[in-house]
């Protein structure tokens, strides 16, 4: 298990077991695999049953109309598939290869079957338009059924070859993006259409690469250097998922933190930097972090991971990013990751040091209110138990959105080095006496007059005031931090929801 912090390696992704599962040295293993190898790596071992196969059998040279479908199982789970098979017309859909495709959907919406997808197309068969683009099971049906499918069953999307034009939707509709770096690649026309409609000229990786949209445009959420790699990483994120909406995560066994290092961990100077995952590691279950979203917006850290051996969603701010300030990506960035758990009855954590939401003309103009109430709103919505733990500052709106008291957490758990408050002491008394210090000529005079002036801002703001006026439930020491979120998380194992219909759609970012 990883933090995925940088392009996964084989010790990254895969564990001694599931090595022997796959064949042991994936060392030696192509990049590139083909449709049935990355089928028999995804399953359990002689688990899959295959729909459709004789698809245009009186076409020789359309094996399974491109397209391998049907259902297997990852450990003992029964698990959906579609597979495309770029050795056939490109992987590009026709009339039967969207059938296909639209009957294992509707298989996995009646019986309620997670769906790994396999992408490698070239997108809509030209030769073969009437078939896939404009009728009732057309490729507009396959969109129709994931989209009736979010939030319903984990959807998980390994992106090994192209997902072009409107294919491109495929993955984006899925709850996880992991693609291979080099071969895996969205877009909506190629840079050959693009330079005949706009003029511009620009590259397939430029545009559409796993690179780019796992570090600009947010589509992507992890980069592999090979097949297998992307599959063992999807293999695993569904150890963290329900089979539907309706159950829970499985537990798994407790595990120690793999650290218990506390000094030093949360910096006492506020503005002092240090890395939010190095705090995870040391209170919930060793190496069970997985990260989302890792490279895009990493100002923001959200990922999965256990405690005591319970799946937990967690929503932590980076200061060693941009000091953990929350942007438009990192605004978005969250709220798809808490409408998730949300969506599959994932508890969440929000791990608070923030100084507020970023400001500033180009944040405005990029929409920061009308993205902070997107957060807002997903986290306040959220019915799943959700705990908050102040490690630091929490200022200004920016408390707000991380889960303040006033959203209904079932704690809020200070740290020591925890301040609650509008902004920083210092800052306060600039905004509230500015003309005051501006006045005062004497460099010494004025040094008191603000020292003076921020004390009384701290005494406002003090930790104990903020608990003895119940704005914080519980101060705890840093060691004592996974068992004091252990307990809580045991009293809330049994949360209901105010009803029991279809919770949401997963929206996209």
């Amino acid at each position: 298990m990883t933090t995925f912090a940088g392009a996964p390696t084989a010790a990254d992704v895969v564990d001694a077991a599931e090595r022997a599962r796959i064949g042991g040295d994936v060392s030696r293993w192509p990049t590139k695999l083909g449709v049935r190898e990355r089928i028999a790596l995804l399953f359990d071992v002689d688990s899959f049953v295959e729909d459709g196969l004789m698809a245009h059998a009186m076409a020789g040279d359309l094996p399974a109309d491109g397209v391998v479908t049907g259902v297997g199982r990852i450990e003992g789970r029964p698990v959906a598939v579609i597979a495309h098979d770029f050795g056939v017309k490109a992987g590009s859909w026709g009339a039967l290869t969207c059938e296909k495709q639209i009957r294992i959907l509707e298989r996995a919406d009646r019986d309620l079957l997670p769906v790994v997808y396999l992408v490698d197309s070239a997108g809509g068969r030209l030769t073969d338009q009437m078939g896939f683009f404009p009728g009732r099971r057309g490729a507009s049906a396959i969109f129709q059924l994931q989209v009736k499918l979010s939030g319903r069953v984990p959807q998980l999307c390994c992106l090994h070859g192209p997902s072009a034009a409107g294919g491109a939707y495929m993955p984006a509709f899925c709850d996880w993006v992991g693609m291979v770096e080099g071969n895996g690649s969205m877009y909506l026309a190629s840079p050959r259409i693009a330079e005949k409609t706009t003029g511009e000229i620009t590259t397939l990786e430029e545009m559409g690469g796993a690179m780019m949209h796992a570090t600009v445009s947010g589509c992507g959420d992890e980069v592999f250097t090979a097949d297998w790699e992307a599959i063992a990483a999807a293999r695993l994120l569904l150890s963290y998922l329900p089979d539907d909406f309706r159950a829970p995560p499985l537990r798994a066994e407790p595990v120690a933190p793999s650290r218990a290092d506390w000094d030093g961990a949360v910096p006492v100077d506020p503005n002092a930097a240090y890395d939010v995952r190095d705090v995870i590691d040391r209170f919930v279950d060793g190496a069970s972090f997985f990260e989302i979203k890792a490279r895009w917006a990493p100002e923001m850290v959200v990922g999965f991971a256990r405690l005591d051996g319970r799946v937990v969603g967690i929503v932590a701010n980076q200061p060693m990013v941009r000091s953990g300030a929350i942007f438009v990506d990192s605004a978005d960035k969250a709220t798809r990751f808490i409408s998730m758990c949300d969506a599959f009855n994932i508890p969440l954590l929000f791990l608070q040091d923030v100084p507020g939401f970023m400001v500033g003309v180009a944040v405005e103009r990029a929409g920061i209110i009308r993205h902070g109430a997107k957060m807002i709103t997903a986290m306040a919505s959220a019915e799943v138990p959700k705990i908050t733990v102040v490690l630091r500052k929490a200022y200004a709106a920016g408390f707000y959105a991380m889960c303040a008291p006033g959203f209904e957490p079932r704690a809020t758990i200070a740290l020591p080095t925890a301040t609650i408050g509008p902004m920083s002491a210092e800052a306060s008394v600039n905004a509230v006496y500015a003309n005051k210090v501006a006045a005062i000529t004497d460099e010494t005079e004025r040094a008191a007059y603000v020292e003076a002036r921020s004390a009384e801002q701290r005494a406002d703001i003090n930790l104990l005031r903020m608990a003895s006026d119940l704005v914080v439930d519980a101060v705890v020491e840093p060691e004592h931090l996974r068992t004091e979120l252990v307990a809580r998380l045991h009293d809330a194992e049994h949360f209901t929801r105010t009803t029991h219909r279809r919770h949401h759609p997963i929206s996209p970012v």
